[in-house]
């Protein structure tokens, strides 16, 4: 249990935390939310003790191990199955403590915890994280030295995961993943078996994996059950009834002030006065909640074209190399709403900078518009503004002829304010940036809006905002995104960039999470209302049977696995083993591994057979 108690802790003199408590208990998942700079990533270098509170206390149960992901592992030479591996340093030090302990008794504790902690199929574990990330087996093998540092970010968020530390923190998780790697994290966090606090701008992923929300407003932490979705329904009906309240008291008090201005110098009604104006002094004002705004997007609306403004024909485009896409034959109209989809280097940034003319067909012919202007937001864009200029700078530049007034009017459109017109790029919060290349990249209004992850430093407030522009935007929207949320509510075709290739996916994109995670298709619904079904017929006598004789088989085969662990438990924890020679250690090792993964497979099919028992109305 994490228990945070009347903690305050400022910066320069400005509190982020005054007073606050929270509790979170063990084995929660837990969505750290708040806008942009209010101490969320603070909070979290509070708990892991690398800042020191000003007051109040932060305690967890002795010996928790709390993980997170501080930075990109170093490049290496070591491969990234490895440098998995070596994060659980348990295992890793049991392991070299096998290979040269003597003692017999001091042998079997180590073989003991080993399989305790199933150490034996560590690797497998490991490697499955690194491909739902997005690594497959040759890339495992790699070294660290062979991928950027956004790479290397995943192959960090892997061995936090495979550490499986008791508390695990995770800050922006997604903002390293492509769209595949995040819905693969989704279903990961759902089975994680501890606590788990995630600091996330992404809805769907709050939605998806956490059950409750702790919220940081005001310099205060205060906890709702349920998922984003239920917090911001929660939060606005409080919201709601604390602004019903502040009116109704405000009413009151303007009542009493009324009857004591009009009363106090009358001797009748003298006392009545006083009493009333006693009883104001004494009121605790309850005020109204103002929410601070969020600044909207606006982007200009482009004149009509005659479609289609794209057209592909045969185009196969690359670098210096082989071609990255072949073969594509596609059609953009001004009206396309398009989500890329496929995994980080199946080329959807490659598609995207051949659209937006920044690349050139190696082979084939591109059409396009005679009057088509594009808008194009790359994802490191952010990263190319002038860190010595100032947001009206850069727009000078670039409109010369316009005057200072006009000029801070398009910003304050795109969400620049008046405060942060002359202030250095450097000094700008991420999402500031982000708002100020979203300008510059809408400014000629164009016909056409590429977005390459246009969400990474937006907070929830702001993507929705995002999604409020982009739906009254007049334009073709081309966007890849690792915001599934984003993607729901924009996109109205999907295209999968694949093996060299762009399709259209023709079903949505829960279907293509559940292709991604392995999950068969849902069956569709029956486009006619389904009638009142009879009680169903009982099986036949033999059918019956079967079923049951099925689950006693199952049932016989899980004693019998349990049976042969807890042998080979016995076995292993036996010191008189280890002075026999090693390959007999290995061999009952790898029989330990090899029977608790066929148990797995057992209890599975036994549950299977006990659902089709209860399906059918039976029982064993």
């Amino acid at each position: 249990m994490l228990k945070i108690e009347d903690i305050s802790y400022a910066i320069a003199g400005r509190p982020l935390l005054e007073g606050t408590s929270a509790v979170i208990p063990n084995g929660h998942k837990v969505g750290l939310v708040g806008r942009n700079g209010t101490g969320k990533t603070t909070l979290f270098r509070l708990i892991r003790g690398e800042l020191a509170l000003d007051g109040g206390a932060i305690s967890l149960p002795r010996r928790a191990r709390i993980g997170g992901v501080a930075q990109e592992v170093p490049s290496s030479a070591t491969s990234l199955i490895d440098t998995v591996l070596a994060a659980d340093t348990e295992r890793a030090a049991l392991l070299a403590e096998a290979e040269t302990a003597q003692d017999p008794a001091r042998i079997a504790e180590v073989q003991t915890r080993l399989a305790d902690i199933a150490a034996h199929s560590a690797e497998a574990r490991a490697g499955a994280i690194l491909n739902g990330l997005g690594f497959d087996a040759a890339a495992q093998q790699r070294p660290c030295s062979d991928f950027s540092g956004g790479w290397r970010m995943r192959v960090a968020l892997a061995a936090v995961l495979f550490s499986a530390p008791d508390l695990l923190l995770l800050d922006e998780p997604t903002n390293y993943l492509d769209l595949e790697g995040t819905l693969w994290l989704e279903a990961y966090l759902g089975r994680y078996p501890h606590t788990v606090i995630i600091i996330s701008h992404d809805r769907q992923l709050l939605n998806r994996s956490v059950g409750a929300i702790l919220h940081l407003e005001d310099r205060k932490l205060n906890f709702y059950q349920g998922n984003y979705d239920t917090f911001a329904k929660t939060r606005r009906a409080k919201l709601e009834q604390q602004a019903a309240i502040a009116k109704k008291q405000q009413a009151e008090r303007a009542h009493m002030q009324s009857f004591v201005d009009r009363f106090r110098y009358k001797a009748s009604k003298a006392r009545q006065a006083q009493s009333r104006l006693k009883a104001l002094e004494r009121m605790d004002v309850v005020s109204a909640v103002v929410e601070t705004s969020v600044a909207q997007f606006n982007f200009p609306q482009p004149e009509e074209l005659s479609p289609p403004i794209v057209r592909l024909e045969g185009v196969s485009v690359g670098y210096d190399g082989p071609p990255v896409l072949r073969k594509l034959d596609l059609r953009i109209d001004q009206d396309d709403r398009i989500a890329l989809l496929g995994a980080n280097g199946q080329g959807k940034s490659t598609l995207s900078k051949l659209v937006a003319g920044r690349l050139k067909a190696a082979d084939g012919t591109v059409h396009t518009s005679s009057k088509l202007r594009i808008g194009y937001f790359a994802q490191h864009q952010v990263d190319e503004l002038f860190v010595d200029e100032t947001p009206l700078q850069h727009l000078t530049r670039l409109r010369p002829d316009e005057g200072p007034g006009k000029l801070r009017a398009r910003l304050a459109a795109g969400g620049i304010g008046a405060d942060i017109v002359e202030t250095v790029v450097a000094k700008l919060s991420g999402g500031q940036k982000a708002r100020l290349s979203l300008i510059l990249a809408t400014l000629d209004a164009p016909h056409m809006i590429i977005l390459d992850e246009p969400t990474n430093h937006l907070d929830i407030e702001s993507r929705e905002a995002l999604v409020a522009a982009l739906t009254e935007y007049e334009g073709a929207v081309i966007l890849v995104s690792h915001d599934p949320h984003l993607v729901d509510l924009v996109a109205d075709r999907l295209w999968l960039v694949k093996d060299g290739t762009v399709q259209p996916w023709t079903e949505d994109l829960e279907a293509y999470r559940r292709m991604l995670l392995g999950k068969p298709p849902r069956k569709a619904e029956k486009e006619k209302p389904a009638k009142v079904k009879a009680k169903p017929k009982p099986l036949p006598r033999a059918e019956r049977l079967e079923l049951r004789a099925e689950a006693r088989r199952c049932e016989e085969r899980v004693q019998k696995l349990e049976q042969m662990r807890e042998t080979l438990d016995t076995r292993l924890a036996d010191p008189s083993l280890y002075q026999k020679p090693r390959m007999e250690t290995e061999r009952l090792r790898k029989k330990h591994a090899e029977v608790a993964e066929a148990l797995d497979r057992a209890e599975a099919l036994w549950l299977r057979a006990m659902e089709k028992l209860d399906a059918a109305g039976e029982t064993a």
